[in-house]
């Protein structure tokens, strides 16, 4: 029998199911710059200061809006609405028509492929509490040329 994720579309999933399409990369907690005239999004290594810089994790996932307002709400509406999704984004993957990767945790079955690939920003962030919004540009990474 196929996975779930390859036989039912992103607005039928549970929650449970959508939940666990999450890699644990930790991109989507980066903060990100958009130039204003192409609209192209660059990534910092400046993560938001819920995010743990081991294991990828918001601190404070079911309650993150109340200490970040503004946190990014994806569902399977939203997925295309959202230009700073990494190509890599297993959200992006499905709803692009694409599979998911073989480091994707629920391919490999090893809940640290996703580290072990290179792919999550695991050792790699500084906190916003660190770095000053207007030092930002100082900060972009070219770490997602693929995934």
């Amino acid at each position: 029998m196929p996975p779930f994720w390859e036989t039912t579309r992103l607005e039928d999933m549970t929650q449970v199911q959508w939940e666990s399409l999450c890699d644990g990369c930790g991109r989507c907690c980066l903060n990100k710059l958009e130039d204003t005239d192409t609209h192209e999004i660059f990534f910092t290594n400046v993560a938001c200061t819920l995010l743990d810089a081991q294991s990828c994790r918001c601190r404070h996932y079911k309650k993150r809006h109340r200490y970040v307002p503004d946190c990014l709400v994806l569902t399977p509406e939203t997925v295309f609405e959202n230009p700073s999704l990494p190509y890599s984004c297993a959200y992006r993957r499905l709803a692009e028509g694409r599979p998911l990767a073989q480091w994707h945790p629920l391919v490999s079955q090893q809940p640290d492929s996703v580290h072990e690939a290179g792919i999550s920003t695991s050792g790699r962030t500084l906190s916003e509490d660190h770095i000053h919004e207007d030092q930002l540009e100082d900060h972009m990474v070219d770490w997602f040329d693929g995934d």
